[in-house]
């Protein structure tokens, strides 16, 4: 976390969260999501369309800041901490979306390296790593990588259906609803 966001808390300590403002999507693209658009419906799953995605994010800095911030509380919910202020994130899939280089080396759309130790595939054919960071899916343009790390064993391979994804992740997709629903 940057230091000026831990100042920030410091001296702002009952700033408000943040619910429904942004989104990441299975691609590692984040989205701003306001008021208009939230109310087109949910980033994610049933009921979700393009109207409801919001804006994508295109400044480099402004994600930089994002990745340097992002961290999940103890409910399994997704956030930036932006300063004072905690945003939490709607989530298409899972908090993390793997990229694979060549030599199938995993890194975070944040640029975190990481290391799976198991892959999992659910009843739509996505793609999952559990990794020493956490659970993620595999991005859709690393998939013949992911194959070729698969075929040479490097990772145990089983079906798990999306529901039991979500649970042993302890991921919450959509902090908002959540909310909504306490």
């Amino acid at each position: 976390m940057d230091d000026i966001v831990k100042a920030a808390m410091a001296k702002w300590p009952n700033v408000p969260d943040c619910y429904g403002w942004l989104g990441l999507d299975a691609r590692g693209r984040w989205w701003m999501r306001d008021e208009q658009v939230q109310r087109a419906g949910p980033f994610a799953g049933p009921g979700a369309h393009a109207q409801s995605r919001g804006s994508e994010l295109r400044h480099d800095k402004l994600i930089a800041f994002i990745h340097r911030n992002y961290g999940c509380d103890g409910a399994g919910q997704w956030y930036f901490q932006n300063g004072p202020q905690r945003v939490y994130v709607e989530l298409e899939r899972l908090p993390w979306v793997w990229r694979l280089d060549d030599e199938g080396q995993v890194r975070a759309h944040t640029g975190q390296k990481a290391q799976a130790q198991h892959a999992w595939v659910d009843e739509d054919g996505w793609l999952y790593l559990q990794t020493d960071l956490g659970w993620g899916n595999v991005h859709s343009q690393d998939m013949e990588r992911a194959a070729r790390c698969l075929e040479a064993g490097r990772w145990p391979l089983a079906e798990l259906p999306w529901q039991e994804v979500l649970r042993r992740s302890g991921c919450v997709p959509s902090p908002w609803q959540a909310r909504q629903r306490a």
